[in-house]
């Protein structure tokens, strides 16, 4: 079974930058679709980024032009580099993996990831 392990979260000022990165083990890295989540107080789980079947970035509208995930399959680790932070980025982050494949319209919907991490936190104060 693949474990996920998240790394890289920490406070920063509004418009300051932060990469997280997140440990594939247990499985072939390759086996699976990779995707960032977030989790802000009181509110739902919502998709950040992710990528499809052909490798492509798939992003919240809320963050594209400033958030890019990445993958590093030789070093089975996905990264999600976050720069012009704002204060409503505060959450904390989850890496998740799915066998799933085909189609992008489930790519950002919690219940299409079987796999997830524990979380980083990053807080972006104004």
């Amino acid at each position: 079974q693949v474990q996920l392990v998240e790394s890289g979260g920490g406070s920063v000022q509004s418009g300051g930058s932060l990469r997280l990165s997140c440990a594939v083990s247990g499985d072939t890295y390759s086996t699976y679709l990779m995707a960032w989540f977030r989790q802000a107080p009181g509110a739902e789980r919502e998709g950040v980024a992710a990528f499809d079947t052909d490798g492509v970035g798939y992003y919240a509208e809320s963050v594209k032009g400033r958030f890019t995930i990445s993958q590093d399959t030789a070093k089975n680790t996905l990264y999600l580099q976050m720069n012009n932070l704002k204060p409503e980025d505060t959450a904390i982050y989850y890496c998740a993996a799915t066998p799933r494949t085909g189609g992008q319209w489930w790519l950002l919907k919690v219940p299409a990831y079987s796999y997830w991490g524990q979380g980083t936190q990053v807080t972006v104060s104004s």
